[in-house]
C-alpha cells in the first residue's frame, strides 16, 4: 500500500507514550518503518539499547534525550541520530506534550537496562 492514511495506521502503547506506526511490513514497507512518537508531558521513558540506528526528528515540544550519558536538549525542529549500541533514554521535562517522527530499520530490537529484551511491533 503506498498511501497510508492516518485511519491506516496503528497504535501501540509502552512505557506513558504513543507509537503510532504508519510504515511497517504490515503496511507494505520493505525496508523502512516510520512512526509518530507522542510523549506526554513529564513523561520518563527507561533507558534502553537499541540495535539499529534510529533517526528521530522532534515536531513539536522538547525532549531531555540522553544518548550513552551525555544528555542533549531538544526542541521543536532538531533531529537526533541515534547509532545502533547506543545507550538512549528520553524525558519530557515540559507541561506540554512532545511528538516526534521517528525512522528506522525493519527488525529493530531494545534491551533496557535490567536486560528485559523488546521486540517493538512498530518496528516489525
Amino acid at each position: 500500500m503506498p498511501v497510508v492514511r492516518p485511519s491506516d495506521a496503528v497504535v501501540h502503547e509502552m512505557h506513558g507514550a504513543r507509537f503510532v506506526a504508519h510504515a511497517t511490513p504490515s503496511t507494505g514497507s520493505k525496508e523502512l518503518c516510520a512512526w509518530r512518537g507522542e510523549i506526554p508531558a513529564g513523561t520518563r521513558a527507561p533507558a534502553h539499547t537499541v540495535s539499529r540506528e534510529e533517526i528521530l526528528h522532534l515536531l513539536a515540544g522538547e525532549l531531555l534525550i540522553t544518548l550513552d550519558g551525555t544528555t542533549h536538549h531538544v526542541t521543536a525542529g532538531d533531529t537526533v541520530i541515534i547509532n545502533p549500541g547506543a545507550a538512549l533514554a528520553v524525558e519530557n521535562p515540559s507541561t506540554e506534550a512532545a511528538v516526534s517522527w521517528v525512522t528506522t530499520s525493519h527488525g529493530l530490537e531494545a534491551t533496557l537496562a535490567d536486560g528485559t529484551h523488546i521486540v517493538p511491533p512498530w518496528t516489525n
